[in-house]
């Protein structure tokens, strides 16, 4: 099957690592000079009982978290690349089988962290949609606080105008003074 000519190649290298009973990290690599804007997870337990599908765009992520996984069961993964026209073909389908709950992880295994804390990608990058929401919420308080302030000043200007005029006298009562002899000339 010929794979159409702006799609991105299927991705290469799938691994599963960081194997547990409940959860496993997926892995890929994408051939250099594709645009590539996200990716595509197809993932079934081998005896048919579960299937999910995880599709992420706007991300340069490649690797995924697959959580709640059944304990001891077998499982196939295919990864496909999201590119601008549309996705690529999926990898090779790759086999793993989760660990039973009593397993231990071999001691020299990096990956001896707490399980919940595990699907949390703490050096997670903030994606373009949420910068875009970010920015934009801020600038919506940045405007309501100006709005306030610009009120507050009108408030605050009227209020001093009201009372210097409760100050004076009003013109029409009072009377200029004027010297009765009128102008001085020098001579």
């Amino acid at each position: 099957c010929l794979a159409h000519p702006d799609r991105p190649p299927s991705p290469v290298n799938v691994t599963v690592t960081q194997l547990k009973a409940n959860s496993a990290t997926v892995s890929w690599d994408v051939p250099e000079g594709d645009v590539v804007i996200g990716y595509a997870i197809l993932q079934q337990r081998q005896d048919g009982q579960m299937q999910r599908f995880i599709r992420e765009v706007n991300t340069t992520n490649r690797a995924c978290v697959l959580w709640d996984l059944a304990e001891d069961a077998d499982y196939i993964i295919q990864v496909q690349s999201i590119g601008l026209y549309g996705e690529s073909q999926a990898s090779k389908r790759v086999h793993f089988r989760t660990l039973k709950e009593t397993d231990r992880l071999p001691s020299n295994s990096s990956n001896q962290g707490d399980i919940t804390m595990e699907g949390l990608d703490k050096d997670r990058q903030l994606q373009t949609g949420e910068i875009i929401i970010i920015v934009a919420v801020l600038l919506m308080w940045a405007a309501v606080i100006a709005l306030f302030c610009r009120q507050y000043d009108i408030i605050k200007d009227n209020d001093s105008n009201n009372n210097k005029e409760k100050a004076k006298p009003s013109s029409e009562h009072s009377t200029p003074e004027r010297p009765s002899g009128g102008l001085l000339r020098s001579k």
